[in-house]
Order: structure tokens, then C-alpha cells, then sequence
């Protein structure tokens, strides 16, 4: 498959994704993906700083001081002093943003099951070979590089 191609499929996806999974579980609220991944992230490891957090997320520590800065804003998150490391910020997801987190995840996989039931047996076989391949090949890029 050609790159440019699988640039337009991969860019089409991740619009696609986007907008079908935000407008219907944040109807009225402004949410971006990476904040529905911070949320993921801290509903799963609560009182991580936001130093880790960025290493997850892979994003600079500005762009998620003000992720951050943001969901706290909204609810979703609070952000204390670590006692330990003043210099540090723990963070915690408040239930709102637990609740709208396994919302999103809910209605994710249910999307996900409607999705890959119109694939053929075939289609989704190479989907599942092909993400991973895919995935290993870009997360090994990024640690050589």
C-alpha cells in the first residue's frame, strides 16, 4: 500500500473516530481526544503527576499542564502538591470525569462491535494483523528516534 494513501485512510480514521465518539458522549461540552486519554490514563492510575502523564500521553509537559488546566476547570480532575515533591502535582479524576471517562469507553466498544460485525471475516483478520504491525512499527520509530 502506498504511504500517501495510508496517510489519507489513517488521517480519514482518526477525524472519523473523533467526531462520531465526542459530539455523542460530550453533547454540550467541549472535549478533546487527548483529554478523553488523560482521562482514561487517570481513571486507571490515579496520583500519577503530570510529568507521568505526559510520558503516557506522549505529549509535551506545556500541552499538558494545560490539558490539565483545563480538566480541572471542567470538573474532571484535581491536582494537588505532592507532600513528597513540592515541585510535583498529583492528579486525580473526580467522579464526573470517571463518569464521562467509562461513558466514552462504553459507548467505544459497543461502536467498536457494531463496526466490526459489517466487516467480512477476512476484512477484519487483516485488520487485526495490520493495527499491530502498524502500531509496533510506529511505537519503535519513536523510541529509536
Amino acid at each position: 500500500m502506498e504511504a500517501e494513501h495510508l496517510h489519507h485512510l489513517l488521517m480519514d480514521l482518526v477525524r472519523t473516530a473523533e467526531f462520531a465518539l465526542l459530539e455523542e458522549v460530550f453533547p454540550g461540552r467541549t472535549v478533546s481526544m487527548s483529554q478523553l486519554f488523560a482521562l482514561h490514563e487517570l481513571d486507571h492510575r490515579s496520583g500519577i503527576s503530570q510529568r507521568e502523564l505526559a510520558e503516557r500521553l506522549g505529549l509535551e509537559k506545556s500541552s499538558v499542564s494545560r490539558l490539565v488546566a483545563d480538566l480541572e476547570a471542567d470538573g474532571l480532575l484535581t491536582r494537588e502538591r505532592d507532600p513528597d515533591n513540592r515541585r510535583l502535582y498529583r492528579l486525580q479524576i473526580t467522579e464526573e470525569g470517571r463518569r464521562l471517562h467509562r461513558g466514552a469507553a462504553g459507548m467505544l466498544h459497543e461502536r467498536y462491535g457494531r463496526w466490526t460485525a459489517a466487516m467480512s471475516p477476512a476484512e477484519r483478520d487483516g485488520l487485526a494483523t495490520g493495527l499491530p504491525a502498524l502500531l509496533r512499527a510506529m511505537r519503535e520509530e519513536r523510541t529509536d528516534g
